[in-house]
């Protein structure tokens, strides 16, 4: 019996997310830290006196864990560091956590909570995702939503705390929740509408309260969705036709001298050339006012006048008919 419960315990497990991790105490740690551990993060300057109004708050709940917190106004930079009563080995980098999340404006409140052991923070960059400035504002705006219901719905369904911030977007809360918002906003930015991810959210939810479907697989049920990528490419207005491949460079061009040579200039003296030029000239003038005095007498050409065409009154009459008719109005008499 023993060794199936230490079996139990040792081996697989199919939901991770079921088990509960161990709280750690002051006592499992009674030697206390042996060396200073310290990290520091910068803040914009618009942050600067939300963390100076809210900074005696946030030492007191950082000496809790017995944390250092300074703040430097000149540099612009928040650091916290570890002391020798400092007992939890992990706490430094949750106070990291913190500092980082205030500094995306995150407020005291809501950042305060990572220093506990089931909350989790994430800081997702998504400027590396699109190039272009005006698509990245778009799907940035699609993200949040109008009034920004769509923000509104990812925080009720992951139990987060999700802040979009510039270039970021900060999300705050347990851990697999943090984990659905960084796929939520992957997708997001990679041009799939959040709607499709909330719609799968939601869906999983219902199906883990059905105890039949719990432990099966809801790919069937889970909707599947295609991208469409339409190519925007504007093409050219003159299609370049491919010659056929020859293995043989291509012919080198004539230069204006083999030219000249060809036509026989080259061999004209400089009066000759200079009267030949002006001949040309001349020529090029005499057709350009021909071609102007045509355009200029188009104005006075009358337009042609259609031919009248007489309108004969066609008179296809019947004269036995009406001769009928005059008889029968006369027998009626």
């Amino acid at each position: 019996m023993n060794s199936s419960k230490k079996t139990q315990k040792t081996g697989p497990i199919d939901n991770a997310w079921s088990l509960k991790i161990p709280e750690f105490k002051e006592e499992d740690n009674p030697h206390r830290l042996l060396v200073e551990s310290s990290f520091a993060t910068m803040f914009p300057k618009y942050r600067e006196q939300y963390l100076k109004e809210h900074w005696p708050l946030i030492q007191k709940a950082l000496a809790e864990y017995h944390i250092k917190a300074e703040l430097d106004l000149i540099e612009g930079s928040m650091t916290v560091k570890t002391t020798r009563k400092t007992w939890d080995p992990y706490i430094i980098i949750k106070a990291r956590d913190a500092i980082k999340l205030m500094a995306r404006s995150v407020p005291f409140e809501q950042a305060v909570r990572v220093l506990q052991d089931d909350i989790a923070a994430d800081i997702i960059k998504i400027s590396s995702f699109v190039r272009n400035k005006e698509k990245f504002v778009k799907r940035r705006q699609r993200l949040i939503g109008p009034n920004g219901c769509s923000l509104k719905s990812i925080e009720l369904l992951t139990n987060c705390y999700v802040v979009v911030q510039g270039q970021t977007v900060s999300a705050l809360g347990p851990y697999k929740g943090v984990q659905q918002v960084r796929k939520i906003i992957e997708d997001t930015m990679k041009n799939v509408h959040p709607v499709y991810s909330l719609k799968t959210l939601m869906l999983k939810r219902e199906l883990s309260k059905n105890p039949k479907l719990k432990n099966e697989n809801w790919e069937r049920y889970l909707p599947k969705y295609n991208s469409k990528n339409i190519s925007k490419r504007k093409e050219p207005m003159k299609k370049k036709e491919k010659k056929p491949y020859t293995p043989f460079p291509p012919p080198q061009q004539e230069s204006k001298i083999d030219k000249a040579m060809a036509s026989g200039e080259y061999f004209l003296k400089e009066e000759q050339k200079r009267a030949k030029r002006k001949k040309e000239q001349e020529a090029k003038h005499e057709e350009a006012t021909k071609k102007r005095q045509e355009r200029r007498a188009q104005a006075f050409v009358p337009p042609e006048e259609k031919p009248v065409e007489s309108e004969t009154a066609k008179t296809d009459i019947d004269i036995a008919e009406i001769k009928k008719k005059v008889q029968k109005g006369l027998i009626k008499r």
